[in-house]
């Protein structure tokens, strides 16, 4: 007698684009056993696993599945718990908890989804979806115990044995959180430069370090970024994918403050003083030189340059609050351009000069604000339940992008790394924000202008311990 087996599945990653392909035929990833495809990596400790995914084609059942998946071995009645991503829009988080028994879930109100998150915190596992653009949605099922070294990875379930569906996954990120009451300059930490495509939400990891790096520009010619990274600046040549360290003579203790000026040719930049011991802004070619110092006093964190070039602003600590300030290239007196009670940070001039965006807390949460040139006018942008830090406006004019921390991480005057995070976009003159990526991240991610020339990419930093040291 012949046993009839279902097709097998199959996964094919298209390297260029950072995109998986999966087929699987399999009965159903539900009761007491899983019939399915599946493409992993062994992973001990916490994670968070993301991706964007969709079906191609109508398909032939209703109930097909995919999503991430976690389980204990590979054996098809496994202890595991998954992300029911159903064909007709159900979404579940799914779990089974004893060998070969009952699988249960625990099903989101939201219809549909194409981003798809899952997270474990010791064993809490939590699944956040999204249709893409929009904040994620949750749900977690606590008390489940799949054991220390694990299985993770993308599942497609067609839910006919004879019958071969196929995913594209995208954007898949694995991420190893930072452990409590991390080090960032002591403890593992890594770092991923991303460039994404706004049009369509798609990223591209182009360069990888077991260390910090923050804050791209990219360079007017579209040739590079430039990056800061253990206090030195750092040209990214993007046809190479190679880092040449920028000459700033003795100015060496630099943060992720860095603006490159609107024609071109130069950086001003913030670096910690050794005499003064605070923050200070200093000017140089963008090719690397010896640094002009330009403001009289700290702390002080650049973060904008006049279109005309005449002047930078920055955020500078005076009186026990930091507001915003405004100073000549040339140097001399500086000029307070807000007041208000409350931080005040990450000002950046709009291309036509008409209005400095920045980022205020005086309303209780950061949120982003613009003002005229001479500090006039201030008004508030967005107002929502989150803190939204660091407003860059696009090279067209037309659009505006900002780092979000999720409800109840932060302070709203604080903006650490290694947390939950969106980059949002929304039109120049404010409007309901558009998620354009769900990352792990924060500070450092996009403390700077970072939009291509031709207003279509932006690049960013985002965070995970180094995987090779998580297991």
């Amino acid at each position: 007698m012949s046993v009839r087996l279902p097709p097998p599945g199959s996964c094919e990653y298209d390297a260029e684009l950072q995109v998986y392909t999966i087929t699987s035929a399999g009965e159903n990833t539900w009761g007491d056993h899983d019939d399915f495809h599946f493409v992993w990596k062994r992973m001990t400790g916490d994670f968070i696993v993301t991706t964007r995914a969709e079906f191609i084609g109508a398909g032939a059942n209703p109930h097909r599945k995919l999503g991430w998946m976690v389980r204990t071995s590979l054996d098809t009645g496994s202890p595991n718990v998954s992300t029911g991503i159903h064909g007709d829009g159900l979404l579940a988080l799914q779990c089974r908890q004893i060998q070969d028994g009952p699988t249960e879930e625990a099903r989101v109100s939201l219809t549909g989804a194409d981003v798809v998150q899952l997270e474990r915190r010791s064993n809490t596992y939590i699944m956040s979806v999204a249709h893409y653009g929009e904040p994620f949605v949750t749900v977690e099922v606590a008390d489940v115990d799949l054991g220390g070294e694990v299985y993770v990875g993308l599942l497609v379930c067609s839910h006919e044995d004879d019958v071969v569906e196929e995913v594209v996954y995208r954007d898949v990120r694995i991420v190893v959180p930072v452990k409590e009451g991390f080090d960032r300059q002591q403890d593992p930490f890594g770092s991923r430069l991303e460039l994404l495509d706004v049009a369509s939400g798609h990223r591209q990891v182009i360069h990888s370090a077991d260390h910090v790096l923050e804050a791209p520009n990219w360079t007017h010619d579209g040739q590079a970024l430039i990056y800061n990274s253990g206090g030195r600046l750092y040209r990214f040549g993007l046809a190479t994918r190679t880092p040449s360290l920028i000459d700033t003579d003795t100015v060496v203790n630099m943060n992720n403050d860095h603006v490159i000026s609107f024609d071109g040719t130069m950086l001003a930049v913030s670096s910690h003083s050794p005499e003064e011991h605070v923050s200070l802004v200093y000017t140089v070619p963008v090719q690397g030189g010896t640094p002009k110092r330009i403001t009289p006093t700290g702390p002080s964190y650049l973060h904008g340059w006049s279109p005309d070039g005449r002047y930078v602003v920055y955020a500078g600590l005076r009186n026990g609050d930091y507001d915003i300030y405004r100073i000549s290239v040339d140097g001399g007196e500086e000029t307070q351009l807000t007041t208000a009670i409350g931080l005040d940070d990450g000002p950046e001039y709009a291309p036509d000069g008409k209005y400095i965006y920045f980022c205020s807390a005086r309303s209780g949460r950061m949120q982003i604000w613009r003002m005229k040139p001479d500090g006039s006018d201030q008004e508030q942008l967005t107002d929502d339940e989150y803190n939204n830090w660091f407003p860059h406006v696009s090279p067209d004019g037309k659009w505006v992008i900002f780092i979000t921390y999720l409800i109840n991480q932060v302070e709203a005057s604080d903006h650490p790394p290694a947390k939950h995070v969106y980059l949002r976009l929304m039109p120049l003159d404010g409007g309901a924000p558009k998620v354009l990526a769900y990352l792990y991240g924060g500070q450092g991610t996009i403390n700077v202008p970072s939009w291509s020339p031709d207003s279509r990419q932006v690049a960013f930093v985002s965070n995970t311990v180094p995987l090779a040291t998580s297991i």
